[in-house]
């Protein structure tokens, strides 16, 4: 059962999702303006997030923003009016999920939401702390620490697009394959959107002078984690 936080002034919109969803075993709130889902968001603490991004008070995109300073261990699917692929590649840096264009079969966001309850259970086989060298992950509660003792919060894209390239260990992944697993189907993110994710992934293993953990660039083709220790 999940936890989830529907964030849309629509009332026919929002109300079918609510019944649609608590129909399925799901716990909902349905928040009509961000302010309403601001109180939701603190009071509940939702495991998922469904934000509409026409808002009548605030841009679903700038409240996502303000949620991921709060908590970072949620998932969150955009839906929105808006098919515009710049919004869409916004969406998904504030560390969406996934986004979904109105109008929508409720099929289709069942199909969306397994896909992220899927992947989140696969993280969760995962060790709860591992610990190479000075350097620690802790995926389940998207944190790292360098070298130095730091502690780096990490988003959904850089948590997913890391624990993949952990799993993969010592093979080239390619970029499109990232974008696939992590964005899904439809591949709205560029090449570039995924060498930014890396950028601070990157940082955290060069904080080791050791090179315990290593991102090596693979030319034209992807990424590959190295493992020394």
């Amino acid at each position: 059962m999940l936890n989830i936080l529907i964030v849309e002034d629509e009332k026919n919109l929002g109300s079918t999702l609510e019944e649609f969803l608590q129909g399925l075993g799901h716990s909902c709130s349905w928040a009509q303006s961000g302010s309403q889902a601001r109180s939701f968001f603190g009071l509940q603490k939702p495991n998922l997030v469904l934000m509409d991004i026409g808002l009548p008070d605030i841009s679903g995109l700038d409240l996502a923003r303000e949620f991921r300073k709060i908590r970072q261990d949620f998932n969150l699917l955009f839906f929105s009016a808006l098919n515009d692929p710049e919004i869409k590649v916004e969406a998904l840096e504030i560390g969406a999920e996934d986004y979904i264009t109105k109008p929508f079969a409720l099929k289709e966001l069942l199909y969306r939401i397994d896909r992220i309850v899927k992947a989140k259970n696969s993280a969760e086989k995962l060790p709860e702390v591992i610990t190479h060298g000075p350097l620690t992950i802790w995926f389940r509660r998207f944190e790292l620490m360098d070298a130095k003792g730091d502690l780096l919060a990490l988003s959904q894209k850089e948590c997913a697009i890391l624990e993949l390239l952990y799993r993969e260990q010592n093979v080239a992944v390619e970029r499109e394959v990232i974008i696939e697993k992590i964005w899904g189907e439809d591949k709205f993110p560029s090449n570039r959107t995924v060498d930014n994710y890396i950028v601070k992934l990157r940082k955290w293993c060069e904080s080791d002078p050791d090179k315990n953990i290593e991102i090596q660039s693979i030319r034209s083709i992807g990424y590959k984690l190295i493992i020394k220790n």
